[in-house]
């Protein structure tokens, strides 16, 4: 056998075999008239263990290409284009194939590891349990009569919704809009898919911050967009870099994230917000403001959003409520030109016919109650305590080590780490010890960067998340 494995590649090494074994019995490769070698020798051959080699005979024998016989070894199956057995799809191939590219293998295994263990978990975005104003949406449901429609609603979402958000926003967000200008979404991801899907083609060029969430989200290389970065400092991003991309490679669309941005926590300053406005109107790009924080600013103050500056309508909005209410409920929600709302809508209903009435009456209930209010300033105080305990635990186990930037609102903090070290050595190292966390590499192009984030274990296990990784850094 002269083929040898792609130790480089990302996929594993016994599935490149498993697949090269399929390719080479489909075009007489192998014959099915002679033995394969065995695991052992092939083992040898390749120089991989032998438990590669048995994965992937695994492979091939659940989709009826080989059989194996004691004493006999491994042969290719007698009858696979016979009627006696039937041949399972080459599922493998099917995923290879796929134009929706699968998420990072780091960030799968970060959900898989939280979801399957124990572990302090300062690495998912989202609030703690005890965060939901479980209290308030249990009134609502059981001391109110639902009015929704049990039926396929509106494609742009519930209208008394959407009349609810129009206040919403403006009272909050100093945003003026109508209704018809907004489009209910299944949380800000499923918005961002749309834009990207709708309004977008392959070989476009966007320009995102870097570090960001959106540098860790696959769908824009699924889609074919090419993806060109904007440095983020203490208070965003340089609207000059603006002029360079677009002289360059003549982006398309800008993505930004302006209050206390994920990951780094930096809030845009007003000057920096009018300029990059001044330049997209020059240029005639459009800014998708991706908001999801703009509400949780410890001060109490008002933090003015890109939309609520935008005077020509070239912002496309983007919040939600589940970074201050609940990730479950599932309510995002568009704010933009009424012709690319209805396209959005359009490519929505495709997908899912339209968003859920039940959840869509309770967010409406809760944001026009009284103790949504009372919530925002209760989730404040508590994002802010938590917030203390982390830069405070931070400065005990790991003064001298991280440098960092205090956020003024939000749910992340964004670490340095002054030492040289290996991000894949010091991820495992903390998870044997109880802790997850992000790796920067997933969030930006520099090295050496952790997000924390704090909104989701309370104060004691910050501590506790905090001190396990130090002795995970100090151990390496």
């Amino acid at each position: 056998m002269d083929w040898k494995p792609d130790r480089k590649a990302k996929k594993a090494i016994y599935k490149q075999l498993a697949q090269y074994i399929e390719q080479g019995i489909a075009d007489g490769t192998f014959p099915p008239d002679k033995p394969l070698p065995s695991e052992r020798n092939l083992a040898n051959v390749l120089n991989v263990n032998r438990s590669t080699v048995v994965n992937a005979y695994d492979e091939l024998e659940s989709m009826g290409l080989i059989q194996r016989t004691r004493g006999s070894g491994t042969t290719i199956s007698k009858d696979i284009w016979g009627i006696t057995k039937k041949r399972i799809p080459s599922w493998s191939r099917y995923i290879d194939a796929g134009s929706f590219l699968p998420n990072l293998p780091v960030t799968q295994k970060i959900r898989k590891e939280a979801v399957e263990h124990n572990l302090i978990n300062l690495a998912t975005g989202e609030l703690a349990e005890e965060l939901f104003p479980k209290s308030f949406l249990r009134e609502i449901t059981s001391t109110r009569s639902f009015i929704g429609s049990l039926g396929y609603d509106h494609p742009q979402g519930s209208e008394i919704l959407r009349n609810t958000l129009t206040k919403h926003v403006k009272d909050s967000r100093g945003i003026e809009t109508t209704p018809a200008s907004i489009l209910i979404t299944s949380g800000a991801q499923q918005a961002l898919h749309l834009i990207v899907q709708c309004l977008l083609k392959p070989g476009d060029a966007i320009a995102i911050e870097d570090p960001s969430y959106n540098y860790s989200l696959p769908f824009y290389k699924s889609a074919g967009i090419q993806i060109h970065l904007l440095p983020v400092d203490q208070d965003g991003i340089n609207p000059e870099d603006l002029h360079v991309l677009y002289k360059k490679h003549r982006i398309k669309m800008i993505f930004l994230n302006p209050n206390f941005q994920n990951p780094t926590g930096s809030l845009m300053n007003v000057k920096k917000r009018e300029a990059i406005l001044d330049i997209s109107s020059k240029l005639g790009i459009p800014v998708v403001e991706d908001d999801p924080y703009s509400l949780t600013a410890f001060s109490g103050d008002k933090v003015p959003t890109l939309k609520s500056l935008d005077r020509h309508g070239n912002v496309l909005y983007i919040s939600s409520l589940s970074k201050i209410v609940a990730s479950g409920l599932r309510i995002g929600w568009i704010i933009g030109p009424t012709s690319v709302i209805e396209r959005l809508s359009d490519a929505k209903q495709q997908i899912d016919f339209g968003h859920s009435s039940f959840t869509q009456w309770i967010a409406n209930d809760f944001l026009e109650s009284h103790t949504f209010n009372a919530h925002m300033k209760s989730l404040i105080e508590e994002l802010e305590k938590r917030r203390n305990q982390i830069m405070k635990s931070l400065d005990t186990y790991l003064k001298y080590q991280v440098e960092y930037t205090i956020p003024q609102g939000g749910i992340h903090i964004w670490c340095k780490i002054r030492k040289n070290y290996n991000e894949n050595q010091l991820l495992e190292e903390s998870i044997k010890r109880g802790i997850i966390y992000v790796p920067g590499s997933t969030m930006g192009s520099k090295n050496g960067y952790v997000r924390f984030t704090f909104a989701r274990a309370d104060e004691n296990s910050i501590d506790e998340g905090i001190k396990r990784f130090a002795q995970a850094l100090n151990g390496l």
